[in-house]
């Protein structure tokens, strides 16, 4: 693992927490969404960089 694709997952991983937050406080649909699209952009770019696919 390399220093990017350690933070991409970390970073994914701390917006997951931020939708279980937003959900356990009932924000609107829409960010929450939006929430849930960048974690598991920031998760998927964080696993496809590793290098164990190559």
């Amino acid at each position: 693992m390399n220093g990017t694709s350690t933070l991409l997952i970390v970073v994914g991983l701390f917006l997951v927490g931020g939708i279980y937050s937003f959900v356990k406080q009932k924000m609107p649909k829409g960010l929450i969404v939006l929430l849930s699209i960048g974690a598991a952009m920031c998760l998927a770019a964080g696993v496809v960089r590793l290098e164990v696919w190559n």
